[in-house]
This record gives structure tokens, C-alpha cells and sequence, in this order.
């Protein structure tokens, strides 16, 4: 052995292609799968088998030229050969970049082998090693558990060429496809149970190695291993099995590819994470009446994959993380018949709204004692904008989760959450503390409006509202604020405490109201505004004052389209301002002689014609009598108010411009709501007179 390994450490000006390694691969592999009964001769002839697999590797792998020590029949010998001698040392496994010192036992030498080996590859003899590694997983079962096979595979990663590591990524995925894809016959023969677990010991190994070839993933590659893996839970949801323990396989599957999204989202720039938010969101089924059982449990599973990748990402302007392809979708969800489904949401929303880590602390409803120091710093021009433009569409989501009937605790308390993440995130704006105020004293009315909810339901908005004016009281430190608040919670202890948290964590679910509720156990708007107002602060309180009537971003309100109507310039002659008046296209007189004149037309002649005409408007009027003026205006504005009743009195009497319902969920309840109509455009009152 020792004259081969001298014989492969020199180097050859010249290849030689007559000759042959077929015998020594064979030989040195065989030695290495040694079992002989004395241990020591056992170590020696393993070692020296390893050491002749490495000569032949040395003297062959540099040049193209020399036998293809590449080919198949090769390395099904060399590599399971070298898997073997590592697989007798799992027990004790430290994966680390660098290769073993020691190279006197044989699962050492085996593994420096094998560094080599892969530290050579190029990108098209990738699979030549791979796929022997994962058929010796297979025949050997070493997917379950997977310690081996996550060892293995990380030394793969930390020896290959940096360029080169996403084909392993690629080629796992698609072993784990064909796991996938066992035909009926094969699924017959090979218990359900273990199938699933060697998908997720597979799983698992990417989990643990994703992380050293994400930085090389770019593009389109991304994408598909996302898509790939969002297929694997969908399959691993649509199959149907009365086995728990199956069950349970799948679960833990299922929560496997979730982790390993979550791990690969972690190691991609942001801008990427966003896309696979959005990627992932399309694939979720939105709610629908018909909804079936598959459907709810993989919008669950999806959204929690969601959730995972969304725990990646670090939110900095609103704009960017909530895009309008994202956020439209993801709010239609918060409305879904699932109270579980609704409940991620939320989650997700919670985490992508924190930009302070306050979220440990905001998810207690608390009505005593002080709370946790918040500092809130001045809202950005951006986010501002981004709450004007989807505020409203937030808030009225929020408003119709509150009000369906299977809501949990755990939903109401997500709500709370939510509301205060929005104070904490957008608080400086005085329109978005108006606008939260508006809601909560809209939630404080609806169980005196609705009675489908079942008391418990009652109970817990009354606790909302209670859990939420408390922080925003203590959080804006006004005087009159906190001292109003303090009273409540104080009238509630003494005679309405159903209507407080308590240390159950129900929410209030299995209270049941008072027979009566008085004004004093109730929060007043007039207060609250009469607080804000003495503040010293800009907060418009007269919005405060008027009811809250949730509305969908786009749809136009009555006091909206007012003011839109009173800041409308009408063009008489205009087409489209004139229902009901066919369209005349007005005939442009071009000829080859009015090109000629524009052509020879002087741009000095066309100035000093409109010096002329200024000059005689202001001659008019320095000269001409004030009577003539005013009955030359007159005439004017005849004509104009002709041809204006002309055009209104084809326009209908009355026009409805909040037609939209307000809320996409079926079981939504419009009692509260009314349909406002914008009143006649013919009855607005124009100026009898226009003098310039």
C-alpha cells in the first residue's frame, strides 16, 4: 500500500491513457469494508484501503484527461466506501469547516477523503457524488434519525466550491420529490409512517444546511425552491389517513418544511423576503362560504409559513413592508371563518408592525398598575401616507373581526395587540389617534346594537375598549385622560366587573353582563375629546364626535364626494361633463396653406399681437364705465348658468355613490350601518353673478 501512495503522490509531465484503476477502486473498497475480528487489523486494513482511495483520487480527479474516476461505476463504490468508515464515528459528530488533524482512524481519514473529494468537484460532477450519498441514506435508512445524514451533508457543503453549493440544494429537492411521488403500488408495500419520516429527516438536513449555500441563491432559484417545498406541505395535507400516529408524522412534517422556510428566509436580503411574503400569500386560498376542511387547514399551514419568514424580516418604512399586492389579501384573510387562520394573521401583522421589540409587552391586557416604558418616536411623512391610504381599509377589518361570533380569547386578545402596535408605530399622527379613538368608541357600542353575540362576546369588546383606552391614556400622559379612564375601571370594580380583565385568560368569554349597564361604567367620547382638546395639542375632536362608519380604501363617502363636487371646476364645453349629449369630435381645419403660415408665421409678430391685446383689456378698463362692466359680466354669466341648468337637468335626481357593501364577510352585519346618498347635484347653488 504504501508504494501505491508514493506512486500517486508523483506528478506526471505527461497523462497516460492506457492506464486503468477499475482493479484498484474495486480492491481498496472492498478493504475498506474490512471486518476482520481483531480491531486492530480490523483499523489497519480499513485505514489502508482509505489511504489507496485516496491515491487513486490524488492521481486521477486533477486531469480530465486521465480515466473519469467522475463515472457512475465509480463512485458507488468510493462513496459508500467512505460513508461507511464515517458512520462508525456518528456518535461523537462536530461538523466545523475544516478537515480532521488526525488522519490515524479511519472515520477521519474517510472524512478528509471525502473534503477532498468534493473540494474538487466542478458543477457538472456534483450529482456524480451526491447521488450515492443519498442512495447509501436510503438502503442504509439513515434518514431517521438524521444526525448522520445532516454530518454528512454539511461537510459536503463546507468542502464544495462556494458557486457550486446550490446544486446540492437542488439535487435534495429533488430526492425529496421522488419521496413525493412514490406511486400507489410503492405507498402499499412501505408504511405511510415511514415515508413521512424520511421526508422530514430530509427536511430536516435542509434545514440545517441551507444556511451555508443561501448566500450563493439568486434569482429565479429562490422561487422555486419556495415553491417546491409550499407543494410538499400541500401533499402532506391532502393525504388522507384515520392513523394517528401517521397524523402526527405528517405534523411533524409539516412543521419541518415550515422551520426550514423560516431558515432559509433568514439568510435572504430583505427586498427578497418581501417576495416570498407575497409569493407565499398567493398561494393561500382566500375564505369563502364554501370553504372545506383541506382548504382552512392549508390557509393555516401556509400562513404559518408566512409567519416564519415573516419573523425574518425587519420592518423599516411601512410602505415597504406592506405592500398594497400583499396587504389586500392578507386583511380579506383576517376575515376568515377560521378563528385559528384569523389568529396568524394577526400574528403576522404583529410582527411586521413591530419595529421597537414592544410586542412582549403588548400582549397583556392590563386596566392597572403602571405600564412598561414606550417610547414613541415622530411618525415618518412616509408612514403617514401609507396609514391615510390603508388605515381606514386596517381599521375596518379590525372593526368586522371584532364582531364575529367564534372568536377566541386568544383572538380578542391579537386585536388588542394589534390596535396598540398601530398607536405605538403611527401615535404621533393626531388623525391616526382620532381615527383609533373613533373605533374603539364604535366597539364600545356595538353589544348595545347587535344581539346575535353571545354575552361572553359582549363582555370581551367591553374589555378591549377598557385594556386599550387604558394604554392610550397612560401612553399620551394626559391628566384628564388618565383620570377619566381611572374612573371607569374603578365604576367597573365596584359594580360591573365582568367588564375588566381578569387573570384567567379567557377575555371575558364566559362572563355574563350586568342586567343593566349605567353611563358610569361606560368610556365618554365627550370627555375623552374635551381632554384631547385641553391638551394643547392639534387633535381635530370634532371628528371624534361623529359616529365611525367603516369604509373600504376607494370607496367614496358622502362628506368626501361634497367636497369634491364644491371643488370642481366645470368646463362647459366639456364632453364628458354632459351626460345624455352625444360626443362631437370638433373638426380640425388643417391644410397644406395653414401649415405654410404656421411655418412662416414670425414668433415676433405673434408677441407683439398679444402685447396689442393686453394693452386694449386694460385700456377697457381704465376708460369704460363701471354700468358697462358690470352688464357685460351680467350677459356672461346668463349664458353660463343657461347652459349649466341645461346640462343638470339631464343629470338624474339622486345618485348612489356608496352602492359598495362594507364588508366582504358574508356573515357580516349591516344593522348598524346605513347606505348615505350624496344629495341632487342640481339643487347645489351657484353664484348668480361671476364679475372678474
Amino acid at each position: 500500500m504504501a508504494w501505491f501512495v508514493k506512486f500517486a503522490n508523483i506528478e506526471e509531465d505527461t497523462p497516460s491513457y492506457h492506464r486503468r484503476y477499475d482493479f484498484f477502486v474495486s480492491k481498496f473498497s472492498s478493504l475498506c469494508h474490512n471486518s476482520h475480528d481483531d480491531l486492530e487489523t480490523q483499523r489497519c486494513l480499513r485505514v489502508a484501503g482509505l489511504k489507496g482511495i485516496q491515491g487513486v483520487v490524488r492521481k486521477t480527479v486533477s486531469d480530465d484527461l486521465q480515466v473519469n474516476i467522475w463515472d457512475e461505476t465509480h463512485m458507488e463504490k468510493i462513496i459508500p466506501s467512505l460513508l461507511f468508515n464515517m458512520q462508525g464515528h456518528c456518535g461523537s459528530l462536530t461538523e466545523t469547516p475544516d478537515s480532521p488533524q488526525e488522519e490515524a482512524n479511519p472515520w477521519s481519514l474517510a472524512e478528509n477523503c471525502l473534503r477532498e473529494l468534493m473540494g474538487r468537484a466542478t458543477f457538472g460532477n456534483v450529482r456524480s457524488v451526491i447521488r450515492p450519498v443519498l442512495k447509501h441514506l436510503d438502503n442504509h435508512e439513515l434518514w431517521e434519525p438524521n444526525d448522520f445524514a445532516v454530518h454528512t451533508f454539511k461537510i459536503i457543503m463546507y468542502s464544495i466550491q462556494a458557486q457550486y453549493s446550490y446544486a446540492v440544494i437542488q439535487i435534495l429537492m429533488s430526492h425529496l420529490d421522488e419521496k413525493s411521488r412514490m406511486d400507489e403500488t410503492e405507498r402499499k408495500k412501505k408504511k405511510l409512517r415511514a415515508d413521512a419520516k424520511v421526508r422530514t429527516g430530509i427536511v430536516n438536513v435542509l434545514a440545517n444546511i441551507v444556511s451555508i449555500a443561501a448566500g450563493e441563491s439568486i434569482g429565479p432559484s429562490v422561487l422555486e425552491i419556495f415553491n417546491s417545498l409550499l407543494n410538499h406541505l400541500r401533499h402532506s395535507i391532502d393525504i388522507r389517513t384515520t392513523n394517528e400516529t401517521d397524523l402526527i408524522d405528517e405534523k411533524h412534517f409539516q412543521d419541518c418544511v415550515i422551520n426550514t422556510l423560516g431558515e432559509f428566509a433568514n439568510n435572504l436580503p430583505d427586498f427578497q423576503k418581501i417576495e416570498i411574503m407575497m409569493f407565499i400569500m398567493g398561494k393561500v386560498p382566500l375564505p369563502t362560504d364554501e370553504s372545506q376542511e383541506a382548504d382552512v387547514l392549508l390557509q393555516k399551514i401556509l400562513l404559518k409559513s408566512l409567519l416564519k419568514v415573516g419573523t425574518k424580516y425587519r420592518t423599516v418604512q411601512m410602505c415597504q413592508a406592506f405592500p398594497s399586492a400583499f396587504l389586500q389579501p392578507l386583511l380579506q384573510m383576517s376575515l376568515a371563518s377560521d378563528p385559528a387562520v384569523r389568529l396568524v394573521v394577526q400574528q403576522i401583522l404583529h410582527t411586521l408592525l413591530d419595529r421597537h421589540n414592544y410586542l412582549p409587552i403588548l400582549t397583556k391586557v392590563c386596566v392597572t398598575g403602571p405600564l412598561p416604558d414606550i417610547k414613541i418616536e415622530k411618525c415618518s411623512r412616509q408612514d403617514s401616507m401609507f396609514f391615510k391610504k390603508n388605515g381606514p381599509d386596517m381599521l375596518m377589518h379590525l372593526f368586522e373581526s371584532v364582531q364575529l361570533a367564534n372568536n377566541t380569547a386568544e383572538n380578542f386578545q391579537a386585536i388588542y395587540t394589534t390596535l396598540s402596535l398601530i398607536c405605538v408605530e403611527f401615535g404621533t399622527d393626531s388623525d391616526v389617534l382620532i381615527e383609533l379613538l373613533r373605533l374603539i368608541f364604535a366597539i364600545q357600542e356595538l353589544p348595545a346594537k347587535s344581539t346575535l353575540l353571545s354575552s361572553g362576546q359582549h363582555c370581551a369588546m367591553h374589555i378591549l375598549v377598557a385594556g386599550f383606552l387604558y394604554f392610550l391614556g397612560h401612553l399620551t400622559a394626559i391628566p384628564t385622560f388618565c383620570s377619566h379612564v381611572d374612573q371607569v375601571v374603578k365604576n367597573r370594580l365596584e359594580s360591573a366587573h365582568q367588564l375588566l380583565p381578569d387573570d384567567s385568560f379567557t377575555f371575558g368569554l364566559f362572563n355574563s353582563l350586568p342586567e343593566t349597564i349605567d353611563e358610569s361604567v361606560l368610556f365618554s367620547s365627550t370627555v375623552i375629546a374635551e381632554a384631547l382638546r385641553s391638551s394643547g395639542h392639534t387633535y381635530d375632536t370634532t371628528r371624534l364626535l361623529t359616529p365611525y362608519i367603516p369604509r373600504r380604501v376607494g370607496q367614496v363617502t358622502v362628506t368626501r364626494s361634497i367636497s369634491d363636487l364644491n371643488s370642481i371646476s366645470v368646463e362647459v364645453d366639456s364632453v364628458n361633463s354632459s351626460p345624455g349629449i352625444p360626443r362631437r369630435h370638433p373638426e380640425e381645419e388643417i391644410t397644406v396653406e395653414s401649415l405654410k403660415r404656421m411655418l412662416a408665421e414670425s414668433p415676433t409678430a405673434k408677441r407683439q399681437a398679444e402685447d396689442e391685446r393686453r394693452l386694449r383689456i386694460i385700456e377697457e378698463f381704465r376708460t369704460a364705465a363701471f354700468e358697462d362692466l358690470v352688464a357685460k359680466a351680467e350677459q356672461q354669466t346668463v349664458d353660463l348658468q343657461n347652459k349649466l341648468n341645461e346640462i343638470f337637468g339631464k343629470v338624474p335626481a339622486a345618485v348612489d355613490i356608496s352602492s359598495r357593501p362594507n364588508s366582504p364577510h358574508p356573515n357580516s352585519r349591516d344593522e348598524h350601518r346605513q347606505t348615505p346618498l350624496a344629495p341632487p347635484v342640481c339643487n347645489i347653488k351657484f353664484p348668480s353673478h361671476f364679475i372678474y
